[in-house]
């Protein structure tokens, strides 16, 4: 999720107080489902495949469409998947994928169905020659910053780690990867801490310096 594609959610770039006199980062707006993934998910480190395998797979079915659209169908998602589990999602026939196409819960792009299968293969083709996605993932995080960014200006769409990273997944078989959805990958999984100065997320919950502790 990249706090850009939020849609009309807010007016400036900086830190804002919502209803419940909290600061947080503009970008939730006043959406409860939005505001609860700011609150509780966004930029805390993951490291657990299959919990990465499931984001790598709804940024891919983000693409075009804003996250908020992908967050209200991620149960649906994970009922379509197997609850993303990476052998069973690898496991896919053509009969599961058409499956898929027709599950109006989701959102029913073949490419991106058929991509989210092709990442599975990628990741247990990854296990079984000893590697782990998590490994792969964060070995592309970055230094921790000092201070977190001031408003949203400062947040960039790609760095050179999100590239790298994309190269490193594509060359591990996983499509749909590029350096835009790669940064957007890292900001949510907490390889960086995106969440802006003043934001009520405490800073030791968030990116690599919580991922250390």
């Amino acid at each position: 999720m990249t706090p850009a594609d939020a849609p009309g959610a807010f007016t400036g770039d900086g830190p804002v107080v919502g209803a419940d006199g909290l600061v947080r980062c503009p970008w939730p707006g006043d959406d409860a489902d939005y505001l609860a993934y700011h609150d509780h998910e966004w930029g805390r480190p993951v490291a657990d495949d299959r919990a990465l395998f499931e984001k790598l797979v709804l940024e891919g079915f983000q693409a075009g469409l804003s996250w908020l659209t992908i967050l209200r169908k991620r149960e649906a998602f994970r009922a379509a998947f197997a609850g993303f589990q990476p052998h069973a999602v690898a496991a896919f026939t053509e009969a599961d994928i058409e499956a898929c196409c027709r599950d109006r819960a989701i959102v029913r792009n073949r490419r991106k169905i058929e991509a989210a299968v092709t990442n599975a293969r990628a990741l247990v083709s990854l296990w079984e020659q000893g590697q782990a996605l998590g490994d792969l993932v964060w070995a592309h995080a970055p230094a921790p910053r000092d201070q977190r960014p001031a408003s949203m200006a400062e947040l960039p769409a790609a760095t050179s780690e999100s590239r790298a990273l994309a190269a490193a997944l594509r060359q591990a078989g996983f499509v749909f990867v590029g350096p835009t959805a790669g940064y957007a990958f890292m900001q949510a999984m907490g390889l960086v801490d995106d969440h802006l100065a003043g934001c009520h997320v405490p800073p030791q919950a968030c990116g690599p310096r919580a991922a250390a502790g």
